[in-house]
């Protein structure tokens, strides 16, 4: 029987000091080769805005289209870990709405819920989720879903003094119980220093080498996504050039008569066959 990835699992990595793997998954396919190549956190990020909808930024993706992508994911999956981000402002409102929201989220499938930021209300939303059974994953340095009180997507925790803002900020979010925190964005000397003063997993998003975890947009990953490509990804494969030669071979076999080819058609018996008057000359 395959053991499903817990939040002890990643807590045990750290303590060990292992690493873990991370990537995005958005469907059920995608989502069972990760699990089955041993991938040990799925999550369902709302980069999906920019890769898979087409949006501009992560803050135009709604709730209920994250749903649908977290239940395609949950379906697919047996031991990796299932993270949901909560979209951009699902739990700023209020507290009974965003827990209201992170509850959902555990019902279509996921295993914990990601949040952005550490002011005093989403420090008490990770408070209160954790208590109502729902594991929260934090996410600091930078914050796609603050990108426009950050101006742009900048570089954080460049400087001593950054560093130990963020620092204390995690702190704040291990104290309300978050398991684990992503770091984004950050030089990896920033990310060190606040992996080795916090005890929860920290996960590398272009944060270096030193967190417990490192994460990647799976579509960046694959070389799907090329509207551009940010400095900490590594393509492990050339997907835009697979999809579009095949799909340019396939127009090409159609439109020249090469596909469907003998063996890729049904055919009727031979006594069902005699009983057709085709006109001469035409095949069958």
């Amino acid at each position: 029987m395959i053991k499903k990835v817990s939040v002890n699992t990643l807590q045990r990595y750290k303590d060990n000091g292992e690493k873990f793997s991370m990537l995005t998954a958005y469907d059920y396919s995608t989502a069972k080769y990760f699990d089955e190549a041993g991938v040990d956190v799925l999550l369902v990020g709302d980069s999906l805005a920019m890769v898979i909808l087409g949006y501009d930024s992560t803050t135009k993706v709604s709730f209920d289209e994250m749903a649908v992508f977290t239940k395609a994911v949950s379906r697919g999956t047996s031991r990796s870990l299932i993270v949901a981000d909560l979209p951009f402002m699902s739990y700023n409102i209020s507290l009974e709405s965003a827990l209201t929201n992170a509850c959902n989220m555990i019902k279509y499938g996921a295993n914990a819920v990601k949040i952005e930021g550490c002011s005093e209300h989403i420090v008490d939303v990770v408070r209160r989720c954790v208590e109502s059974g729902v594991p929260v994953m934090g996410h600091l340095g930078f914050t796609p879903q603050f990108l426009n009180t950050i101006g742009g997507y900048n570089i954080q925790g460049k400087s001593y003094e950054s560093t130990l803002a963020i620092l204390s900020q995690a702190k704040k979010l291990e104290a309300a119980g978050a398991f684990a925190l992503v770091l984004e964005m950050v030089p990896e000397e920033c990310a060190k220093y606040i992996d080795e003063n916090i005890n929860i997993p920290t996960i590398s998003c272009g944060a270096g080498r030193y967190c417990t975890g490192q994460v990647l947009v799976s579509d960046d990953m694959l070389g799907k996504y090329s509207d551009f490509k940010p400095k900490f990804v590594r393509r492990y494969a050339d997907m835009r050039s697979v999809i579009t030669d095949s799909a340019r071979q396939y127009d090409y076999d159609v439109k020249n008569g090469l596909f469907p080819s003998d063996d890729e058609v049904y055919k009727l018996s031979e006594e069902e066959l005699k009983q057709f008057n085709f006109r001469e000359g035409v095949k069958c």
